[in-house]
């Protein structure tokens, strides 16, 4: 990447973070909006036809990811003028100032620290002085010690029994993360241990989750920064009666330390809880949840798989972190990923986004984009105060492989609704039976081909197909695809997954002048619960000073649990 023409300080202000003029009112907005409405009617097929190394020239690599950018709606020109934007909204100073640990993150007054996560040992990334790196691996070095000790069978419950399932309680990012990550690692997990996740406060996930398991032989991990988090609090102590429960008479004194470890900050309340300190592992603040499980809230999935696959996946972070850093940007995928993004978002009004991994083992991967994304950059606030100049953040979906065919692809195909579409696809299965995966990948290639060029009426007509029928049975096409291609699913293609995908989110929220990192949204409903739970439970009648509805609704509930 160029060099950065104007360091943004330590801790800056909103000034420093942001263009002196809205982007909307730039010389390169302007060209672009040009640009913009002497192509948008340009059909894929014409841009094809008339340029035969647009295949070659619009596919890039990054670490061991192909991305072939080529069936979207777009030319060299209009990357170009992405570029020409991304640089007016200051995105090289923004990355080089996120990898020095300024505090880019202004509303909360937080350096953005999780490529720190990631950093190779010696590497010196500072934070209000201090080197935040060898934290980071003391962390992962007591992990590694823990997780060998249980997967080694060291580490007993209560009785004296092996661990054979660990329990990962947690919520949002303490939870998405390392699920998702479980689900696509699960082929790695060789030591004999599963893992399950317990996140929602409907008792229905944790009774689902421990129905069957032996209390013996079962570990958990509570994940609560502040240990006071009310749903993974209330799963944790409803966890702990189940575990002493099922022990019955043989539950010592230190059963709850034998079974529980915690990933948290909060010593004191860690101890309340019967938990020994010393098996308390810390994260730290410049972490946002949804970009966390490669710190000590992957505990669970280290366990599962083990450190030494653990590290090759950090490894694969790295490797799309430093592609990121030293990339140009006309070149720098997870950059022109978040930049296609904003050109469907704010210049064609597209403002949903597929993501569609042809691959069982990622069917979790688009709800965990999903938090990454939308609580990234669902914002319509500016880092300044000022309300957001373009629409930001799209609506992200998706599910895994030919599932959607037979759903939800018809609007894809046909709807009036236009959906941009990441297509994740693996050149080797990780369980290579008879023609699966030959036919999975012919899936994988056929849907992109066929929203690109669709199929016209006279082609159908070719097929002898009943003229009442023609209409139905035509394809528009010009339908946008991004087709991510890597060599076979594993720890190390995991993290350069990711890593993209968190980088393009960056892009995007420079773009827009909205601050990625901060979630501010999700908290009135949370604090306006605590006010309703109560409510809810009064032995009198309490005074409800809501609206009619909500008041409504309380009554209501009351009224279906007396007493």
């Amino acid at each position: 990447m160029t060099s950065t023409e104007h360091e943004i300080p330590a801790d800056p202000s909103p000034a420093d973070l942001l263009p002196p003029t809205p982007l909307t009112q730039s010389a390169e907005w302007a060209a672009l909006t040009a640009h913009h409405s002497a192509i948008r009617d340009r059909h894929l097929r014409d841009l094809f036809a008339s340029d035969t190394e647009r295949a070659d020239r619009l596919t890039f690599e990054v670490a061991d990811l192909v991305v072939d950018l080529s069936k979207n709606r777009l030319t060299d020109e209009t990357l170009r003028l992405l570029v020409g934007l991304a640089r007016r909204a200051r995105l090289p100073e923004r990355i080089d100032a996120m990898f020095r640990g300024a505090r880019i993150n202004t509303t909360e007054g937080r350096a953005v620290l999780h490529v720190a996560l990631r950093a190779p040992e010696g590497e010196r990334i500072e934070v209000d002085g201090r080197d935040v790196v060898p934290d980071v691996h003391a962390v992962l070095a007591r992990m590694s010690e823990f997780s060998d000790r249980v997967r080694s069978g060291a580490w007993t419950g209560a009785t004296g029994q092996r661990i054979a399932t660990v329990v990962n309680v947690g919520i949002g990012g303490s939870d998405l993360g390392p699920a998702m990550a479980y689900e696509a690692l699960r082929d790695w997990a060789d030591a004999g241990i599963s893992a399950r996740f317990v996140s929602n406060v409907d008792a229905a996930d944790i009774f689902h989750a421990t129905e069957d398991l032996d209390p013996a032989t079962t570990l958990f991990v509570i994940s609560s920064k502040t240990f006071t988090t009310v749903e993974t609090l209330t799963n944790a102590a409803t966890a702990r009666d189940w575990l002493l429960r099922g022990l019955g008479d043989r539950a010592g004194p230190d059963a709850v330390a034998k079974h529980f470890v915690a990933v948290s900050t909060n010593e004191a309340e860690v101890r309340r809880f019967g938990i020994d300190p010393a098996n308390m592992f810390g994260f730290w603040d410049w972490v946002g949840g949804r970009y966390s499980f490669d710190s000590a809230i992957g505990l669970s999935l280290m366990v599962a798989i083990g450190p030494a696959r653990f590290r090759e996946m950090l490894a694969g972070f790295r490797a799309v972190d430093e592609h990121l850093r030293a990339t140009p940007l006309e070149r720098n995928v997870p950059v022109l990923l978040g930049l296609v993004a904003v050109w469907y978002i704010d210049l064609f009004g597209f403002d949903t986004h597929a993501v569609l991994p042809y691959n069982q083992e990622l069917a979790r991967f688009p709800a965990y984009l999903q938090q990454l994304d939308m609580e990234s950059n669902g914002k319509s606030v500016r880092l300044d105060g000022t309300r957001a100049h373009l629409p930001t953040g799209p609506i992200v979906w998706g599910t895994a492989g030919t599932n959607g065919q037979h759903a939800y692809y018809q609007l894809l195909h046909q709807g009036t609704h236009i959906v941009p579409a990441d297509f994740i696809g693996f050149l080797r299965p990780n369980h290579d039976i008879g023609d699966h995966h030959p036919l999975l990948y012919a899936n994988f290639v056929a849907q992109t081909e066929a929203l690109a060029f669709g199929k016209s009426a006279d082609e159908v007509r070719v097929e002898g197909v009943p003229e009442a029928q023609v209409a139905a049975r035509t394809f528009d096409g010009n339908r946008p695809t991004t087709s991510i291609v890597a060599p076979a699913l594993d720890p190390r293609i995991l993290g350069e997954l990711v890593a993209l995908y968190e980088h393009s989110v960056l892009t995007q929220g420079v773009i827009w002048g909205i601050d990625s990192f901060d979630q501010w949204g999700v908290e009135l409903g949370k604090v306006l619960a605590k006010r309703v739970e109560p409510e809810l439970t009064a032995n009198d009648e309490p005074a409800l000073r809501h609206d009619p509805s909500t008041n409504a609704l309380i009554r209501r509930f009351r009224a279906a649990n007396p007493g």
